[in-house]
């Protein structure tokens, strides 16, 4: 009998022990979330010029920053998991308040341009499937956004947002149906041939700008706080260190795997404007719209319909993602109670903000701004609002004051200064190139 009991022994125990070893599925979240909405419909035009302006050149543009987002990224979500607070949570408690004031304004003008640039983008994508009229299309995105942010029980929005991630491999879908030389793609990744003019180093400047921006640190910082506060058990790092290793661990999958399905992505959009567009002449798009009607008669109607409807998808995971990062940041500036988690009347100025973010967007493409030189201003600010926002990110991320026993290890500090200097000189080059 004892024999025959032993194996059924050791089931109950490899059941309990089952759970603390998480599907991949269940690792992904804040970085997967943050990293899709990196494409959003303004990257997908910086990155569909980069492609028709100058070919192949620019892949390794994506493999040099690859690694520098993943750690800025990392960093973000390690403030936030192990303080309890976002960046401008903790900004204001170690920092004097006129920076953060500054920063905050920069970060929110930047990230309502951009905002309402991608409410139009999409708006444009949709008409081009099916037609109708393009402002109706822009308040009903707007609204559905912000209906959802704010309504929606946050672990099912959590999972709206996941699924939305999908909607990127349309991008990977349609490079696969144009004749693409890989070979080529993979050489120029490794071997770059780098020019030093002014329009080469704008599309530099652009696809850094779009690939590493100020709103993806502030989100991902908070939805780690937020992910705290909905998960059983979870708390705060300074207040359970013991949960340290397996928080860091999750934390580095996640944004390592989001970041390159963000790279990835980019990657497969600007090789499919080279391969279509720049091969037939067609070296000048401004936005992700065009870039889908320049696709209509080179690779097809069926691939226009699949880009053009991306771009709706992306941009509805970029909606929330610039809109919420906005008001996080306003509303620790400020102190309100800040949380997609909370209920609308419990965070009433919050989720306010929220709304106003949405709803400056929509209103934007209503107006007589040009929403491309609008988009154009809105990427000028980040490049400049980053580069300080990642130098207080990194002095906070190692100090001990606001850190505790987490400071960044060396290895992820060298890579986070390297990816400020990448910035710093990002933003030089943007400001030299101006005029010529």
């Amino acid at each position: 009998m004892s024999q025959t009991e032993l194996p059924g022994a050791h089931e109950p125990d490899a059941d309990v022990k089952q759970p603390r070893k998480p599907t991949l599925l269940q690792i992904m979240g804040p970085g997967l979330i943050t990293g899709a909405s990196d494409d959003d419909p303004s990257g997908i035009a910086a990155y569909s010029q980069a492609g028709a302006q100058f070919g192949y050149q620019m892949g390794w543009t994506l493999l040099f920053s690859w690694p520098l987002m993943c750690a800025i990224q990392e960093i973000s979500a390690r403030v936030g998991r192990v303080t309890g607070r976002g960046i401008a949570g903790n900004l204001k408690q170690h920092y004097p308040l006129p920076v953060l004031y500054i920063l905050v304004g920069l970060l929110v003008v930047a990230n309502v341009i951009n905002l309402g640039a991608d409410l139009g983008a999409m708006a444009a994508g949709l008409k081009l499937v099916i037609g109708g009229p393009q402002l109706l299309y822009v308040a009903l995105f707007g609204l559905v956004s912000g209906l959802l942010q704010i309504f929606a029980r946050y672990s099912r929005y959590v999972s709206v947002l996941k699924w939305l991630t999908l909607s990127l491999f349309a991008y990977i879908a349609v490079a696969l149906v144009v004749h693409v030389p890989w070979g080529t793609v993979a050489y120029r990744m490794v071997v770059p041939k780098i020019e030093f003019k002014a329009e080469y180093l704008t599309v530099v400047v652009a696809v850094l700008g779009t690939t590493i921006s100020p709103y993806l640190f502030f989100w991902q910082a908070e939805e780690e706080v937020e992910d705290t506060k909905e998960r059983d058990g979870a708390k705060p790092l300074e207040r359970a260190p013991e949960q340290a290793k397996e928080e860091f661990h999750r934390i580095r999958i996640d944004t390592y795997v989001g970041m390159g399905l963000s790279s990835l992505v980019a990657l497969f959009i600007m090789v499919t404007a080279a391969a279509t567009l720049n091969a037939n002449g067609i070296t000048n798009i401004e936005t992700s719209a065009q870039a889908a009607e320049a696709l209509r008669p080179i690779a097809g109607q069926a691939a226009f319909v699949i880009f053009a409807l991306g771009i709706v998808g992306t941009g509805l995971l970029a909606v929330p993602v610039l809109a919420g990062s906005a008001a996080f940041a306003v509303g620790e500036t400020f102190g309100w109670h800040v949380g997609l988690a909370r209920k609308a009347h419990r965070a009433k100025a919050f989720y306010g903000c929220l709304a106003a973010a949405i709803a400056i967007g929509v209103l934007m493409n209503m107006s007589p701004i040009d929403p491309i030189k609008a988009l154009f201003w809105s990427a000028v600010i980040n490049g400049v609002v980053a580069v300080p926002i990642m130098v207080l990110l990194m002095h906070l991320s190692s100090r001990k004051e606001a850190m505790g026993e987490f400071t960044l290890p060396p290895f992820l500090k060298i890579v986070g200064w390297i990816a400020t200097g990448a910035m710093a000189l990002a933003a030089v080059a943007m400001f030299a190139t101006f005029g010529k």
